[in-house]
């Protein structure tokens, strides 16, 4: 990262999202992304504008004829961080494609006639990113027990929405290539759940096993089930990026609705078992 982002970061942190210099007046939210190939967050200042209550990010990178690095992050790792000065908050990014992406781009030059200069300067079409605040789920409890019920439910929320995604796909004919809308989402949806199984496996689950050997049969049931779902986490993104859409073979929202019938069956049994033992041990 340059010294004069570093400087912008920085500035926007310590006054409420209010910087000096060229951008000064501008209105500024940082977006965090997850390095491609890294694997690390990457924090940049952007410029955006609003569709309705969406904040809107233009990849323009001052007419390159390269998509900015942060672009290529989040078509990898779609869940991001914003800042705004005022809030801090989970989205997952979706850039807009076709029309859409046209209608969205003529309103962002008529609100900043600078990024249809950066158009004019390259070939490359330049995304226009919407960053789609994710469900944000209340919690009701404190400790291990409550982040396992938010994980959980944040996971339920996310699926419901790539469910809905799919079966609009699917009532349109089904035989469109899968759109951005439901492979960010999706693919949201299918990294944050790596990432939780992964956790438990290496983490949670050998402290509770050493502390309840009685559940051992338990903790082996569920590993075998994260197992299962890993298999059918791998189908879905590979299915994302597959040439035509997914077309051959079993359809999209059917591997979709086998996820949600194992994913939700997995969750209740854990709870079921888990939330007694976490809640006995922090109380």
């Amino acid at each position: 990262m340059s010294s004069f982002h570093q400087n912008v970061i920085e500035e926007f942190r310590a006054n409420a999202g209010k910087v000096g210099g060229p951008f000064e007046g501008a209105e500024l939210l940082l977006l965090t992304t997850t390095g491609a190939r890294s694997g690390k967050p990457h924090t940049v200042p952007l410029g955006f504008l609003r569709d309705g209550g969406t904040p809107l990010v233009v990849a323009s990178a001052a007419g390159s004829d390269r998509h900015p690095a942060w672009y290529h992050n989040l078509l990898a790792r779609p869940l991001v961080q914003v800042e705004t000065g005022t809030e801090e908050y989970e989205a997952v990014a979706v850039p807009a494609a076709g029309a859409r992406r046209d209608e969205l781009f003529a309103q962002v030059v008529r609100a900043e006639p600078g990024y249809g200069e950066y158009q004019e300067r390259t070939a490359r079409v330049i995304p226009v990113v919407a960053l789609q605040r994710t469900h944000e789920v209340q919690g009701g409890e404190d400790g291990i027990a409550g982040k396992l019920l938010s994980v959980h439910g944040w996971l339920r929320a996310q699926l419901v929405h790539v469910r809905e995604l799919a079966g609009d796909r699917e009532r349109e004919g089904g035989a469109a290539p899968l759109g951005l809308q439901l492979r960010q989402h999706c693919l949201a949806f299918c990294h944050t759940l790596e990432f939780h199984h992964r956790s438990e496996d290496a983490g949670l689950f050998p402290y509770l096993e050493q502390q309840h050997p009685h559940m051992r049969e338990f903790f082996r049931r569920i590993g075998d089930e994260h197992a299962v779902i890993a298999r059918l986490q791998e189908e879905l993104v590979r299915a994302l990026d597959a040439p035509g859409g997914d077309r051959a073979g079993e359809g999209f929202s059917d591997r979709v609705e086998r996820m949600s019938r194992e994913l939700e069956s997995h969750l209740d049994r854990e709870e079921a078992q888990l939330l007694p033992v976490l809640r006995a041990l922090e109380g």
